[in-house]
């Protein structure tokens, strides 16, 4: 039997939301054992003066726990 565990994370990126899922999953893995997926839950932009000045994502990363 399999068990996983779900947690969230945010990530940020001044190029794309998909370089912000990149650099979240990346960082994810770094940390966690086990990843397997991530979906993103929300994605928002800073503005400043008018212009994007990053965009972020909100991502639900999932991990097999280990037995």
């Amino acid at each position: 039997m399999t068990i996983a565990r779900v947690t969230e994370i945010s990530a940020t990126s001044p190029d794309s939301f998909d370089d912000a899922v990149a650099k979240g999953v990346e960082r994810a893995a770094d940390t966690l054992r086990n990843v397997v997926s991530a979906w993103v839950k929300e994605q928002s932009v800073k503005v400043e003066n008018g212009k994007v000045a990053h965009y972020q994502v909100n991502l639900m990363v999932t991990f097999l726990l280990e037995d």
